[in-house]
This record gives C-alpha cells, structure tokens and sequence, in this order.
C-alpha cells in the first residue's frame, strides 16, 4: 500500500510543477496570439520586428521598415507583442568597477631570436 501513496504522491508533485505551468504558459501564448490586431507591433521567434498591416486567421502579414517591407508570418512564429530587448533590468545589473584584478599574471618575454 506504501508504495502506491508514493506514486501518487510522485505524479502529483510532478504535475504541479512541470506540467501544470507548461499549460499556462501555452494558454497565455495562445490568447496572445488570437488577440494580434492591426496595428500592433511584434516581435516574431526569429527575432524580426514590424507592425502588423493585416491579419488572416492563421496568417499575419508585418512591415519591418518605412521602406514597406512587408513579411508574412504564420501566427504561431509571433513571440511577444511589442519591442523585445536584450538589455536587462537594471535592478538585475551588476556594476562593473574598474579595479585592477589582484591575481594577476605577469607576463613572460618571448625569447630573442639568434642571428646567424
């Protein structure tokens, strides 16, 4: 009897903390991407970012530059709505100080060559 709370015990664990929040995660990405209306600026998976001119039910079509531009995507390629960035937060980063590292190596000459 042991054994069997522990599998279930096991599965449930499991679900609450992979597959539980996967879901949500689809789910959100999913009602993002049946919102997408014109005008909206995206950022697809492959990193290019335009503004939507005219949306299909499985396609939308961006403009990437004042040149017009035009790409047509396939909903599921949209990763977020708006501009995505590399930088970080600036809570999460770190100041770099200009010190002189302590364990510095010094450094060794190259021999001379000999002439002959």
């Amino acid at each position: 009897m042991e054994p069997i709370i522990m599998m279930v015990a096991m599965l449930a664990i499991f679900y609450f903390i992979l597959i539980r929040p996967e879901n949500k995660r689809k789910k959100q990405a999913q009602e993002m991407r049946d919102s997408l209306k014109k005008g909206d600026v995206v950022t697809s998976i492959g990193g290019i970012v335009g503004k939507i001119v005219s949306t299909d039910q499985n396609t939308i079509i961006i403009e990437t530059s004042e040149d017009r531009v035009r790409i047509e995507l396939t909903r599921w390629a949209v990763s977020t709505v708006g501009v995505q960035t590399g930088e970080q937060p600036e809570k999460g980063k770190k100041e770099k100080k200009d010190e002189v590292p302590t364990d510095s190596v010094d450094e060794i000459p190259a021999p001379e060559k000999e002439e002959k």
